[in-house]
């Protein structure tokens, strides 16, 4: 999702049509549920995160960055504020030198470090080993409209367990609290990850923590992070599960003395929606939804589910 930052009514709500070229596209509608712009011919477009003010020379740009996963690349958008409409801005290389899958990105999250403004995508392949299975990449835009990425760091652990021998589960939902300084990663059939986003950082070799490892039915997939400005707010994840996907509601900020321990469900909230994969949450208002809120995808019918976050927050303990 897209937050204006003057008029909230005319934010966007982004999202994509996951298959081959030429029917693959990145579709953008409005709070009220209308397309506004699609962009086709992408191939295998899988998901797409935003990020604001990606530098280029003297000016600064929004830009939604989509995993273009049978190309092995980025394909970055250009977010006009004024129109509200999307331009193509940049494609960026990404898992170079891997093979079959291993060499397909899938799961995106941009994260812009507060310090310097330096932006980075975080890109989750569709298959990969037991460590440094994500991929972090530095995206520098330049005077001339260009931009180019940089691998920075390759790390994550991964279960590889799957609900039968020799069938492992993946990675995809990947999401970045850039306040905090946090990534955080579905391990589908194992737990969330939890690893410090700056790729500098004195902690960025080794993982925070690990949580999430019972109550689910189905799939852990979509992430997203409502964040209040005093460093509150939650963690939401997805119970991926048939005509019915559950929310699982973590503490953002842990507990009391312990930053890192998210052991804790403060929500379980079922949902109508149907084997929900991708996930959004806006903790801003806007009209119709004074309290943020919650997009999920809806996966039979092929539309997606929008809610006030207070159908979440009176489910919250």
């Amino acid at each position: 999702m897209w937050r204006h930052p003057t008029a909230p009514a005319r934010s966007l709500i982004l999202g994509t049509n996951k298959i081959a070229a030429p029917g693959g596209a990145l579709v953008v509608f409005g709070l009220d549920g209308r397309i506004r712009q699609t962009i086709a011919g992408l191939d295998r477009p899988n998901n797409v995160d935003v990020e604001y003010g990606l530098a280029l020379g003297d000016r600064r740009v929004d830009v939604a960055i989509v995993t273009e996963r049978l190309q092995h690349r980025l394909r970055l958008f250009a977010i006009d504020a004024d129109t509200g409409q999307l331009s193509d801005l940049a494609s960026v290389p990404v898992l170079e030198g891997e093979t079959g899958d291993r060499a397909e990105p899938m799961g995106i999250a941009a994260y812009r470090r507060p310090a310097d403004g330096a932006v980075f995508a975080i890109v989750a392949p569709k298959g990969g080993g037991p460590t440094g299975y994500l991929a972090q990449y530095r995206l520098e835009g330049h005077a001339d409209g260009t931009v180019t990425g940089t691998l920075v760091r390759r790390f994550g652990h991964f279960s590889e367990r799957g609900p039968a021998p020799g069938e492992a589960g993946e990675i995809e939902a990947v999401v970045v609290d850039d306040a905090l300084g946090w990534v955080y990663y579905a391990d589908e059939r194992y737990g969330i990850h939890k690893w410090a986003a700056d790729p500098d950082s004195p902690d960025a070799g080794r993982e925070l923590a690990v949580f999430g490892l019972e109550g689910y039915e189905r799939d852990r997939e979509g992430l997203a992070i409502y964040a209040r400005p005093d460093g509150t707010g939650y963690l939401v994840s997805v119970d991926q599960i048939p005509g019915g996907s559950i929310l699982r509601v973590y503490r953002r900020e842990g507990r009391p003395g312990a930053p890192h321990d998210h052991s804790e469900v403060v929500g379980v909230i079922r949902t109508p929606a149907d084997e929900t994969d991708g996930l959004d949450v806006a903790s801003e208002a806007f009209p119709g939804f004074p309290h943020g809120l919650v997009v999920m995808m809806n996966s039979g019918p092929r539309d997606f589910l929008v809610f006030d976050w207070e159908a979440v927050g009176t489910g919250l303990k």
